[in-house]
């Protein structure tokens, strides 16, 4: 008999998350059925999109929404052997059983010197996030410049590095002077402390006089409604997320974007990286690649202790992490 340890979505959260919002338990597993394996947390994944989500999508006294690898500890199904490891869209738990079709298997070409949290991030949803949001969503071509704000978190820094392998001028936004130290370091052209600024017009125009062909956009609200400003005509705005906005208690109100949308002819869509699933195998495929041959580099901020979740989901959404947020069990 396994004991599983859970967080549960003690209170709905009202502003700021709060670590008492939260609960841990434990639950008792059963002894396997037949097609079930028992899957044990190695490393867990907190994403700015458990903010609305939890609202969206769950009730209180749910396990909080999460993904997570997971080695395989006991296996009464074929298709999987006791010692893989897989990426679980499973929640805040320590162990699991499952049926094994919602499990994705790490490629078998996944090197042993590559941390398999990173199925977590570069070569997982925030990776394939950046892939699809330019290809498909932004549509980038060689010669074109890219702006991308919170550009030191998790999907941030692979917009500008996948920007880059497509021959794209980047310009990235971040909080601190140390994520602007790193996003020179891993290759942006330009990048700013939005924090410091006197101006973020100024810092914008200054960056990129020119304006801006593509806006890769994770945050919305203030940042969202100056960039615009700044984009070429036809211009093609990727709205990804609105981290800005998730912890208000009241909706922010304007400026408003229709007049320069207008005149300047752009495109703005929103998009959710789930549209392109029948492909996932072929961005995976590509990010691993670029990984390996060290065209994208990683950071990851790694919290020790599963008991520590809701201080890293708490600390992610005040950007305390650079890079990818990991919690390792």
């Amino acid at each position: 008999m396994v004991t599983a340890k859970a967080w549960v979505l003690k209170k709905h959260f009202e502003g700021f998350p709060k670590i008492s919002d939260f609960d841990l338990k434990k639950i008792e597993l059963p002894n396997l059925k037949d097609g079930e394996l028992l899957l044990e947390s190695v490393f867990l994944s907190v994403d700015p999109y458990m903010r609305p989500y939890s609202r969206r999508d769950m009730k209180e006294g749910d396990i909080m929404i999460g993904t997570q690898v997971a080695r395989i500890i006991e296996s009464k199904n074929p298709a999987f052997t006791v010692g893989a490891f897989v990426v679980a869209k499973s929640g805040w738990r320590t162990h699991l059983i499952s049926d094994g079709k919602d499990l994705q298997l790490l490629p078998s070409s996944w090197p042993e010197s590559l941390p398999r949290s990173l199925a977590l991030g570069a070569v997982g949803m925030p990776g394939l996030t950046a892939y699809f949001g330019l290809l498909e969503v932004c549509k980038i071509k060689p010669g074109e410049t890219v702006l991308v704000n919170a550009a030191a978190g998790a999907v941030g820094s692979m917009v500008g590095q996948l920007a880059k392998i497509g021959g794209c001028k980047v310009v990235g936004s971040a909080g601190s002077d140390d994520k602007v130290a790193y996003l020179k370091k891993i290759g942006f052209d330009e990048a700013f402390n939005y924090k410091t600024v006197t101006s973020l017009d100024e810092a914008l125009r200054k960056a990129s006089p020119d304006g801006y062909d593509c806006f890769f956009d994770n945050v919305g609200g203030e940042f969202a409604s100056i960039a615009i400003n700044q984009m070429k005509k036809y211009g093609r705005i990727a709205v990804c997320g609105a981290i800005s906005q998730y912890n208000d208690s009241m909706p922010q109100k304007g400026p408003y974007m229709q007049v320069p949308m207008i005149f300047k002819e752009l495109q703005m869509e929103g998009f959710i990286v789930t549209r392109w699933n029948n492909r996932w195998e072929e961005g995976l495929k590509a990010l691993l690649k670029w990984v390996v041959e060290g065209k994208v580099k990683y950071h990851e901020q790694v919290t020790e202790g599963f008991e520590n979740m809701p201080a890293a989901f708490i600390g992610m959404l005040k950007g305390e992490n650079l890079g990818k947020a990991i919690v390792k069990v």
